[in-house]
């Protein structure tokens, strides 16, 4: 069966059977009709994939693999902010009239710093240690730039990420400030698998684990029954993750040069609400 089904069953009853209500407490979050959207949440959530052997996706219900990889790339590769990048509209209820949504995620891995090598941006600081100096401790980025928070339409959740690499295999943290279980916590986790087969890949590497931080991992009042029978449901084995063997450049990799083979699933679950 699939490890991340495992991996993700396990922290949903942990949170559910003693996590902490946030019921008669204010909370910032709200649902479209008004009513404040509270959480039971347990802090600080480490959950560790490895890579070398299976790709983490659920089979409990499936993950939109394309439209996670989409706004990957929107973020990391292209580094915009702009949802008309985006060939989604998951971030339209962020965005401004001209659909940006400020200074946050791409616009902050774009920016250009000093460094004694010369200039970079972040994301081609990672590649050039990858390299050329592999087996440094100080590959990372971080997006949670607290100089232009205000100047964001969303503080960045999944805000940094640190890579490591041991022997032959890259290794990486992703560190998460919040999550909403049910409707985040496996498009994350697949992204970001996604995100070190790239630099894997691109620096002539093996994948090795990804360990996932959440500090606030929760899941919401309204999710509760949703999550409930979801955890029971038959799980699968992990699919195979196909990366178009052609393609060796970070900044080549496309949607399409990401495919799963034999990917069995359960159900959809549909009309999920979101807490805004």
């Amino acid at each position: 069966m699939s490890r991340a089904d495992q991996i993700f069953v396990e922290m949903c009853n942990h949170i559910l059977e003693s996590g902490e209500s946030s019921e008669g407490r204010q909370v910032r979050a709200m649902w479209p009709d008004g009513e404040p959207a509270h959480t039971i949440k347990k802090f600080c959530v480490v959950n560790r994939y490895d890579l070398a052997e299976e790709f983490p996706i659920l089979t409990l219900r499936p993950t939109n693999l394309k439209a996670a990889v989409d706004e990957l790339l929107w973020i990391w590769q292209k580094k915009s902010n702009n949802i008309n990048e985006l060939n989604s509209r998951i971030w339209d209820s962020w965005a401004d009239e001209k659909g940006s949504i400020g200074k946050a995620y791409g616009y902050q891995l774009a920016k250009k710093h000093r460094y004694k090598e010369g200039l970079f941006d972040q994301v081609d600081r990672v590649l050039y240690d990858l390299k050329n100096n592999p087996y440094s401790r100080r590959i990372l980025v971080n997006m949670y730039n607290h100089d232009e928070l205000a100047d964001m339409s969303l503080y960045p959740c999944a805000y940094s990420a640190t890579f490591n690499v041991t022997g032959k295999r890259l290794n990486a943290i992703l560190h998460q400030r919040s999550q909403d279980i049910l409707v985040a916590n496996n498009w994350n986790v697949s992204q970001y698998a996604i995100l070190v087969h790239m630099f894997a890949r691109s620096s002539g590497l093996q994948v090795g684990e990804f360990v996932h931080v959440i500090a606030d991992a929760h899941i919401y009042d309204r999710h509760v029954s949703i999550v409930r029978e979801l955890v029971q449901r038959e799980q699968f084995p992990a699919p195979q993750l196909v990366i178009n063997p052609e393609v060796r450049d970070f900044y080549s990799f496309t949607v399409g040069d990401f495919l799963l083979k034999e990917y069995r699933h359960g159900p959809q679950i549909k009309k999920i609400p979101v807490a805004i």
